[in-house]
């Protein structure tokens, strides 16, 4: 077994309110596990920041604007690092569309301030982190009229290859792509083949529609948080 790092995860922080931006350097720096190397207010200022960290904590309202729309040059600008999203916003779509372009998880930010430091921990070590309510919406949102449909799901599975399989429990640990392909010995491209061959197969559009339903169907170990 690999031995745990002593070094401190790094944080980038990107949010358009100076008072939270402060509160959460306060709030890390207190905690010796973590460090903020970098802070950003608006989009240019997250895109032209030239650091080093492991996790990005980033807020979806960015200046009145969306910051989904950073995830993917944020993921190209940092491709180690894992994207930690920080909003207010409960609706269900929101983690669909989050976690579809990329991030490894959301936090709400009524939540106290341990839930978010454990969550740094989780995405920090490559897994998905969702609270248990949020969890639960989207599911409902999924099965919405979906009942109908559950006779069929052993069939679906059935048709899984081993080696999509394997895909599967690596999605549910939170790698990427580019990492699913090493650890596999595969190529990237091979990769999005496979998922591609999967979500056809289970009917499922996205990322976060695989995980959840490879948690309702036990295909990966249910890691719901309280």
């Amino acid at each position: 077994m690999s031995s745990i790092s002593t070094s401190p995860i790094r944080l980038f922080v990107i949010d358009d309110h100076m008072i939270v931006r402060a509160g959460l350097v306060m709030l890390m720096a207190n905690h010796p596990r973590f460090e903020v190397v970098g802070e950003a207010g608006n989009k240019s200022e997250a895109l032209e920041a030239q650091i080093a960290c492991d996790v990005i904590l980033l807020d979806l309202d960015i200046g009145g604007e969306s910051g989904l729309e950073l995830i993917p040059p944020l993921q190209s600008l940092h491709p180690q690092a894992k994207i930690l999203i920080l909003t207010g916003m409960r609706d269900p779509e929101i983690p669909r569309q989050a976690m579809a372009l990329g991030a490894m998880g959301i936090v709400l930010k009524d939540h106290a301030s341990e839930v978010l430091l454990k969550a740094i921990e989780c995405v920090n070590r490559g897994e998905i982190w969702m609270d248990r309510s949020m969890t639960a919406t989207v599911i409902s949102e999924l099965r919405r009229g979906g009942n109908e449909k559950s006779d069929p799901e052993a069939a679906k599975i059935a048709l899984l290859t081993a080696r999509e399989r394997e895909v599967i429990a690596l999605i549910g640990e939170g790698l990427k792509n580019k990492d699913i392909a090493k650890r596999l010995f595969l190529s990237e491209t091979t990769v999005r083949h496979h998922l591609t061959s999967i979500f056809g197969k289970l009917e499922v559009a996205d990322r976060l529609e695989l995980v959840i339903y490879a948690y309702r169907h036990l295909l990966i170990e249910s890691k719901l948080r309280t």
